[in-house]
């Protein structure tokens, strides 16, 4: 057979990096995992192809003359989805899709052939073995989860890794936490499952021998859900591999505010070459906190939780929620002051959201205060939830919070604040090439000539270039970022400005 992998189009979201991205000539932040996994599980004498519309256009020749297409998406790609299917249908190509959007409503999608759904190391070879029989179904679904240790590694020879500003690996699936608000625990089970050593070595070893060189974001939802393993195992092997071969990758991930209670385990993350880390901290209230069941963030000082991931050598990226029952009208300055005091540069304001597999969508589907399905963007100033606030509070209120810490003087603040907790591991994995080189000199002219942002930009520039040398480079990468956030938020309102899916 002659399949297509399609992956379906972002549209400009926070973690898209849409505006960062032209700073270093990339079309997209990452590939797409999923799909390159999936067609490492298929047929060998098939012939593929990948299609991601993150880094070229949908165009009706790049489909004609394949059989099957095979489509992985999320919420935030549902617009996307409908164009690539439609153009199959025009042209009598049969479909398969799997990946979160289909797996929590497969009812949306009766157009599609055949739905893949859950782990596809469970229900793809169902999906194939039928297919060859020429009796294949709608729908194929497990409850069951896959043991990821028998996960092929990813098919990058089907990806021009050049269009990407990072590569993506997963060592682990599921999170041993239970949060309201997450359908996590319903993708992927509350049983952290995790890849070998050897199998996380030979993934590495397979993007070395492929050329690249840079980022790479292990996509795991909590990166520290079994301790066990990681400390004792995977991080010891990966230390060693990046020291052989010269740590030609540095890593970043998700995990759980915990991190910051293990000494050992943030050395051998630091060691191992990583140097971001995202924590979902959600809200500096501890009613909301009890209310949501983020029972990691409970009973601890959340700033200073931060400062030391920070003075380990972590960059600290974080998602915030207003909407919670729990909050009160003072709760928009509260998360202004927390997130100004912590220091976090890149943090993800968004509203509540409900979205199906997790506890909330069913508590709120019986109290009747659901609107539809979520859009999947966080930021885009939407909600699936009757605000017990009321709507227009809630609107008010975060439209003030991210106008505000993403305001040039708020932005640049924060920034200067984390450079003075901020610790630079000893062994910097920045590279120092042309990409970057260019990048410098594009956040010359646009944030320190062009854009409003110039006299803050310039001021830290040359702060950090006399005081702080080493740290120039994560500085001007900062300042792309910021550059890039405001830009969302300020065209957010006019791009997407309502309520409910």
């Amino acid at each position: 057979m002659k399949v297509l992998f399609v992956y379906p189009k972002y549209p400009p979201t926070f973690w898209s990096f849409k505006y960062a991205l032209k700073f270093i000539s990339k079309r997209a932040s990452m590939p797409p995992l999923g799909l390159l996994t999936v067609a490492a599980m298929v047929p060998k004498e098939w012939e593929k192809k990948l299609i991601d519309l993150n880094v070229e256009n949908l165009r009706e020749k790049d489909f004609r003359g394949y059989d099957i297409c095979f489509i992985s998406a999320m919420a935030v790609q549902r617009k996307s989805v409908r164009e690539i299917v439609s153009t199959c249908k025009k042209l009598g190509i049969r479909t398969v899709a799997g990946g979160p959007l289909f797996t929590t409503e497969p009812e949306n999608f009766e157009d599609i052939d055949h739905l893949v759904l859950n782990e596809a190391e469970i229900t793809l070879p169902q999906f194939l073995d039928d297919l060859e029989k020429g009796k294949a179904k709608h729908i194929y679904a497990t409850t069951e989860w896959a043991d990821i240790s028998k996960t092929p590694p990813p098919l990058w020879d089907l990806l021009n890794m050049d269009s990407y500003a990072s590569m993506n690996l997963q060592f682990s699936r599921g999170c041993p936490f239970n949060c309201e608000f997450c359908d996590i625990p319903f993708l992927y089970g509350r049983k952290p499952r995790t890849k070998s050593a050897d199998q996380m070595i030979g993934e590495l070893e397979s993007l070395y021998k492929w050329g690249w060189r840079g980022d790479v974001f292990f996509v795991d939802d909590n990166f520290i859900g079994n301790k066990k393993v990681l400390k004792r195992e995977v991080l010891p092997a990966i230390i060693e591999w990046m020291k052989e071969k010269g740590y030609p990758f540095s890593f970043y991930t998700e995990a759980s505010l915990n991190l910051a209670d293990d000494e050992n385990l943030m050395q051998l993350m630091i060691d191992a070459g990583f140097n971001r880390v995202f924590v979902g901290i959600e809200t500096p209230d501890e009613e909301s906190l009890r209310e949501a069941n983020k029972i990691a963030n409970l009973k601890r000082n959340l700033l200073e939780s931060v400062e030391t991931l920070h003075q380990h050598g972590f960059i600290v990226q974080s998602g915030f929620i207003l909407g919670f029952d729990s909050d009160k009208p003072s709760i928009f300055d509260s998360m202004i002051r927390f997130i100004q005091n912590s220091g976090i540069t890149m943090a993800m304001v968004g509203i509540l959201n409900a979205p199906r597999g997790s506890k909330l969508y069913e508590k709120l589907k019986l109290q009747k205060r659901l609107l539809g399905d979520i859009t999947g963007d966080n930021t885009d100033f939407s909600t699936n939830i009757i605000p017990k606030m009321g709507i227009d509070t809630l609107m008010a209120g975060y439209r003030k919070v991210v106008t505000t810490i993403y305001s040039p003087a708020e932005y640049y603040k924060r920034l200067k604040r984390f450079l003075s907790e901020y610790k630079l591991p000893r062994r910097s994995l920045v590279n120092i090439n042309w990409t970057n080189i260019k990048a410098l000199f594009k956040s010359i002219y646009v944030l320190g000539i062009k854009e409003r942002e110039r006299k803050y930009y310039w001021k830290l520039f040359f702060w950090t270039l006399f005081r702080k040398p080493r740290y120039f480079p994560v500085v001007i990468t900062l300042s792309i970022y910021g550059y890039h956030f405001r830009k969302i938020f300020l065209d957010t309102p006019r791009r997407l400005s309502h309520v409910g899916g």
